[in-house]
Order: C-alpha cells, then structure tokens, then sequence
C-alpha cells in the first residue's frame, strides 16, 4: 500500500497518520485494540512527515536517541540519522551480550522488562526517548527510568500516536511528551 502524496503538498503527520493507522482488533490479547503504525511506516512521505514532526519540538536539545524495542528502533535510526545524533536500542530480556541495567514495569496486558548495555551511556549525555504508541505509560516510564539510572538526561519523549484515554503521561510527569497525534 502506498498511497504517498507528492513533495510540497500539504497533507501533515496527522493526516497521514488518520489515514494509515489500521487497528486490529483482539490483539495481542482478546479485548486489546492494537494501532498499527507498520503501514504509516511504509509511505515514504508519511514516515518523512512522521520523523519531522518528531524532532520539531526538540531539534538541537539532544545528543542521543533512544529507540524502544522494537517500533522505536524504526523511529529511532531515523531520527538520529536526520539529526546527526547518536541512537541507542533499548531492549527487553536476553537480547543484550554485557552487563546491563534493567527496569521492569507494567503494560495494558501483562508485565515487562526492559534494559540497556551498562556503561554505554556517558553521564550527562541529553536522551530523546522514543516509542510508537503511548497507551497506558509503562514503556516510556520504565525507559526514562533506566537512562536517569545511567545518568542520563532525558530532555523528553516522542510517540507517534497517543492513546489519551489511557492516561499514559501520567507514568511520565517530569518530561515533556510530544505525540503527533492524540487519539
């Protein structure tokens, strides 16, 4: 599916972001209405407008880019790629070979783990976090949780899609939270 929209249009993030976002219902667990933002992903001027709209409200006030495991790697590569920063995964259980700081927290339908390598971030070093969806906080919390752990400062958050009925912000109140779109 592309239905990508000629450069200098004016069709924003948002727009594409209404248009392409399918939910998919029941899923991962019954009773779950998951966003897939894999389709947004997938039309280059949708994802260019998307990566745009997150950097806007935090250009030039960070040095890393925090991607979280696994959409946000996608945005994340992107992100510093355009920026010229640094980018840094942040992974759940079993997928990093070093020692590693861990944070557990919980989601909408379970419990969860996320970690980064020890001592691969330098102190002081300016953290943008970023994921696709914001739904109940848990994820942007347990990540803002581990860089603070390693000294870090996170300068903010960035979503593609928020779910505001969801209250997620609230598990994140020390940081501005960017999302292209609040559903």
């Amino acid at each position: 599916m592309n239905i990508s929209v000629p450069a200098g249009s004016d069709t924003t993030a948002q727009d594409y972001i209404e248009r392409l976002c399918l939910t998919v219902q029941d899923f991962p667990r019954p009773g779950i209405s998951f966003r897939d933002l894999t389709p947004v992903f997938g039309d280059p001027a949708a994802f260019r407008a998307v990566i745009d709209d997150l950097v806007r409200p935090f250009a030039g006030e960070f040095d890393l880019v925090a991607g979280i495991e696994a959409r946000g790697f996608l945005l994340a590569a992107a992100v510093a790629y355009a920026t010229g920063t640094g980018v840094m995964a942040v992974r759940k259980p079993g997928k990093l070979p070093r020692s590693v700081l861990s944070e557990s927290y919980s989601l909408e339908y379970g419990d969860a783990v996320l970690e980064i390598h020890q001592g691969d971030v330098v102190p002081g070093t300016r953290v943008l976090v970023l994921d696709d969806v914001l739904a109940t906080g848990g994820t942007l919390g347990a990540a803002t949780r581990l860089f603070e752990t390693a000294g870090a400062e996170v300068i903010g958050c960035a979503v593609v899609l928020e779910l505001a009925a969801l209250t997620g912000r609230a598990r994140v109140p020390r940081y501005r939270v960017h999302a292209t779109v609040s559903a």
